[in-house]
């Protein structure tokens, strides 16, 4: 009974939320972008947030029973890549879409290779895919939360946690994602220190029992020609995909088109990449400790490797806490559900409808499409979970490999590399998308490749993108100049940084000399 009255509390606040958020909408901006005005700590758990997901929790302890301390990597990378995000795209990102009213990223591709047709629609095929992939990934880790805490079947789960996270997202687009983002965010935050520790404490000497079932779980690698993931190239790959990877993934980079101001910048990178660190070591540890509990018998052998994190809470709280672990576990999942689900129908609101079906569509026929979009997103991706692959982690790394070899190279290019054009954009996205499942299949169903499918695909991108970007004719010099093109991150009054503070070097030089 305290189970059931924990969960509808819980989901009673995140409906309360999306009704709160509801009040704030009056256009698309505010529904797309939250009217651009999110503040400092709301923007930072919207990071955090979006980023966590059913990995965060159930993925990543599961990857941390089966695979041990090689498997760490993954808890500096993914934290790594909302810093990458924040600094490397979102400083330029964010002015440009506060000068140039993007609304979207692939608005941004539009505008920088000059093609408001290919481009986009290339942008956004691949941005609706890895979504996709990606939101079934999520009901999986939620169905599996509910069906724990619950105890009701798969179907019952799926459609209970569709309902809400839609009925919010729903009601307040960005402006619900992101304040249920900060209350999600202080659950998980509050949730992770408390049982964490408690649950690592159980095994203090964990690493001795992990050394004894196979030495190489308490290496750095695994040895080249052993275990197919996690030897030093494979980390490399894995390098590449999480920070950039990831960084690039739409739900996520979306988020810096709704900032308040640039101040925001300056400590959003540090404190998105400490919050999160702290949080998912402490996650991956926790599956350390409960493949050590499972070794020496102190629990039995788990059903899946996802479901460690839960067995875990089980052996060190009593049944009354369950309830709020839960909620833990819901809301890092959620937190990202939603903006994916927002992701979906910004896409196929604004970036296909808007700009090819009904170029003079007005807000109240944008948002319309965009909430039947979310509907018809829901149903399908619901769907497709209800028979998930058996290990979480995999499948949502699938996605962002896909991710990674569509929008990495050409927003990288677009941002820094003046001869970058459009020619080259729009084949580096074809290559990227195909050849990243084309390999992604001969990887799994045929022979395993030494690094993560991701990195050849984008590499054939980065060959593709240059290549023919040198071979056709330049962009316009003006084009460049009000997108921002260039080796800098950011300009400071018609100069970029590195510019003025040489101006700057310039005139102490020069005034000493007077002197």
């Amino acid at each position: 009974m305290l189970t059931i009255a924990t969960i509808t509390i819980y989901f009673a606040i995140l409906l309360l939320i999306g009704f709160y958020s509801s009040k704030k909408i009056k256009n698309s901006s505010d529904f797309i972008v939250a009217g651009r005005g999110l503040g400092f700590w709301v923007f930072v758990l919207l990071m955090v947030g979006t980023t966590a997901s059913g990995m965060s929790i159930l993925g990543v302890a599961g990857l941390g029973y089966s695979g041990g301390w090689p498997t760490f990597w993954e808890q500096i990378f993914v934290p790594l890549s909302g810093s990458i995000c924040l600094i490397l795209f979102g400083v330029k990102l964010s002015a440009l879409a506060q000068k140039r009213g993007y609304m979207t990223v692939e608005d941004y591709f539009c505008d920088r290779y000059y093609s408001q047709k290919s481009m986009r629609i290339l942008a956004t095929f691949s941005a609706l895919i890895v979504s996709t992939i990606y939101l079934t990934g999520q009901y999986t880790a939620i169905t599996i939360v509910l069906k724990w805490l619950l105890g009701i079947n798969t179907v019952t789960s799926l459609i209970i946690s569709a309902l809400i996270v839609m009925s919010y997202t729903l009601m307040g687009g960005l402006y619900a994602v992101a304040f249920t983002s900060l209350f999600l965010g202080i659950l998980i935050i509050a949730g992770v220190a408390w049982v964490g520790p408690l649950i690592i404490l159980k095994v203090p000497n964990f690493n001795e029992i992990l050394h004894s079932i196979n030495p190489s779980f308490t290496s750095v690698f695994y040895p080249a020609g052993g275990e197919p993931f996690f030897t030093p190239l494979f980390t490399l790959s894995f390098f590449f995909l999480i920070t950039f990877g990831l960084a690039t993934a739409p739900h996520i980079i979306n988020n810096v088109l709704a900032v308040k101001n640039k101040k925001i910048y300056k400590w959003a990178p540090v404190t998105v990449f400490v919050i999160y660190f702290v949080v998912i070591a402490l996650i991956k540890m926790t599956g350390f400790s409960v493949r050590a509990m499972v070794h020496t018998g102190m629990l039995p052998q788990l059903d899946t490797p996802d479901s460690a994190f839960i067995a875990g809470v089980k052996s060190v709280l009593p049944g009354f806490a369950w309830a709020f672990i839960g909620t833990v576990v819901l809301a890092a999942v959620m937190s990202t559900t939603d903006r994916l689900l927002l992701t979906v129908g910004n896409c196929v609101s604004w970036d296909i409808y808007k700009k090819f079906i009904n170029k003079k569509a007005d807000d109240r026929s944008i948002r319309n499409v965009n909430k039947i979009t979310m509907i018809v997103a829901t149903i399908i991706t619901v769907i497709l979970a209800i028979n998930p692959p058996k290990l979480l982690a995999f499948l949502i790394w699938a996605g962002i490999g896909i991710m990674f070899s569509c929008f990495a190279v050409p927003l990288i290019g677009g941002l820094y590399w003046k001869r970058a054009t459009k020619q080259g954009a729009i084949a580096s996205m074809s290559f990227g998308i195909i050849a990243s499942i084309v390999l992604a299949f001969i990887d799994k169903f045929y022979s395993p490749l030494p690094m993560h499918f991701s990195f050849f695909s984008t590499i054939i991108a980065a060959v593709v993108y240059i290549g023919i970007s040198l071979l056709t004719p330049a962009p316009d010099k003006t084009l460049l100049e009000e997108t921002d093109t260039g080796f800098f991150i950011r300009k400071n009054h018609g100069h970029t940084i590195l510019e003025q503070k040489s101006r700057n070097a310039g005139s102490k030089i020069s005034s000493g000399t007077a002197a």
